[in-house]
This record gives C-alpha cells, structure tokens and sequence, in this order.
C-alpha cells in the first residue's frame, strides 16, 4: 500500500463545499467519483482542510492510499479527464514510507499551517464579472485603520469571537501567524496565515475588520472582541465569495511539488 498526494485546485461557486454530502454536489464528491472512474477502484480521500459552500482553492492538498501502480503524471491527466472544468488535479506525488505508521504524511494532520485570501471588491456599485469571486462592500474602505487592529490577534489566543456555532474544532485556541491586509485599486486583499482555523474565523475576522475599515467601530474593538469570547459581539459572518484556500505549509522533508505562488491568479 502506498500513499499518494493531490494538489487540487477549485473553483467553488458551484458546489456545496468541499465534504462529502448525501446530495453528492461537493468537491470531494467529484474528486472520488474521477479517481475511482480512472483507478476503477473506489478511492478515499483525506484534504488538509474542508472548505464551505462557495469557498474556493487554489490548492488544496488531498491524500489518499492505494495499491495501484500508476505514474505520478497519469494521476494527474487521467483523474482530470474525469473531472469537471471548476475542478482540476495539478500535481501528484506518491510517498515513500509506510503509511501505518503514526508520523508518516497525512494530508490534515501533518500541516503546519493554513493560508486564505479573501477578496473583497470595494465600490459603490456590485461588479457581474467578479459575482462568486470577490465579497462586496460598497462603502469606502480605510485599509489603514484596519491595520491597526491586527497586532493583537497575532500568537496564540482563543478564537471563540469568531467561531461558528456548529464549528466541531476541540479547541478554540489556535496560533494566529500573520494578517496582511493590501489594496490592489478597488480590490482589497486580506491575507490571513494559522497553525489552523475554526469554521467560518476567516469570514468572522474579514466582517469585523470591515467594520473597523467603515468606521463603525474603532481598531482597538477587535482586541477587545478577542477578550470577549462571544460570537455574538462581532460582526455577522461575511459571504463566502472571496474565500480562496491559498496555500498549506508542510515539512519540507516531504518534497511535494506545491504551486510556485499562492498568489491570486489577476496579481
């Protein structure tokens, strides 16, 4: 038995998240149904994190065992000639070792961190080209005062503010690395890096930092929601459109081929 893994990449407008569902309208319903069409065995899969309805990727990692014998490039061509055009395989890298054992790759566990991008189109009037792509807000945005509000959501702090009520992480704490916050004309980046992340904290920090970004609330607020621990303190969870899974940090001695850039595709 070996272990192989899968840089996948997505476009999730049209789906309803990335986990299995019982409608079947999800990323990883798709991705299983081409590897077993391809393998002609049913396959299961592994991702480093699930993504909600809607939310994007551009890579997630995905592991899965197998038996067979396959070249790494024939993962790639033939999975894909099996897949939707919202939904391609970028990369495949099988692993050496055994998989039983505790430490071996595991495409969750062995991740050290996670980083979004929320994109946010900011103008008066809503853009048709960028529906189910970029979040929308239509009063002006000051990117410095959100800035401001940063530094003291950075290390380790419990993130309870902005956890979703059916979140089913363990632990609310989580080692926050680093939010960068950037304007690109009337696009407005929000980079956000954890060790991991609770359902729906990218959506919950981008609504509270757009509060601050209008006015309504001063920087200082968000370091005093974080003290709070109360979801319902904070700004509603904003839409999903502008949530992309950008990249997921892994030891290097596992060599996989992970995309040269987690940059956006227009930047």
């Amino acid at each position: 038995m070996k272990r192989i893994a899968i840089g996948v990449q997505y476009d999730g407008t049209a789906w309803n998240g990335y986990q299995k569902q019982a409608d079947g309208h999800t990323v990883q319903d798709k991705l299983e149904q081409a590897l077993e069409k391809f393998a002609r065995v049913p396959l299961a899969t592994t991702c480093a994190g699930r993504t909600d309805t809607g939310v994007h990727a551009l890579e997630q990692v995905v592991h899965f065992d197998t038996d067979l014998n396959r070249d790494t490039h024939s993962w790639v061509r033939g999975v894909n000639a099996f897949l939707p055009p919202s939904i391609a395989v970028r990369w495949a890298k099988e692993l050496e070792g055994d998989p039983s054992v505790d430490d071996f790759f595991h495409a969750r566990f062995s991740a050290r961190a996670r980083t979004y991008h929320y994109v946010l189109y900011n103008n008066p009037t809503r853009s048709p080209l960028l529906e189910g792509r970029a979040g929308f807000c239509f009063r002006p945005l000051d990117v410095e005062l959100m800035r401001q509000a940063i530094p003291p959501l950075l290390g380790w702090h419990d993130f309870t503010a902005f956890r979703a009520a059916q979140c089913q992480a363990k632990s609310p704490v989580k080692l926050m690395h680093d939010i960068q916050i950037k304007r690109h004309g009337e696009l407005v980046v929000f980079t956000i890096t954890a060790n991991a992340f609770l359902h729906h904290m990218v959506r919950n920090l981008v609504g509270s930092l757009v509060y601050i970004g209008t006015g309504r609330e001063k920087p200082e607020w968000l370091g005093q929601l974080l003290e709070t621990k109360d979801r319902h303190a904070a700004a509603p969870t904003f839409m999903p459109d502008g949530l992309y899974l950008a990249k997921i940090d892994y030891d290097p001695q596992w060599e996989l081929p992970l995309e040269t850039t987690s940059a956006l595709p227009w930047f």
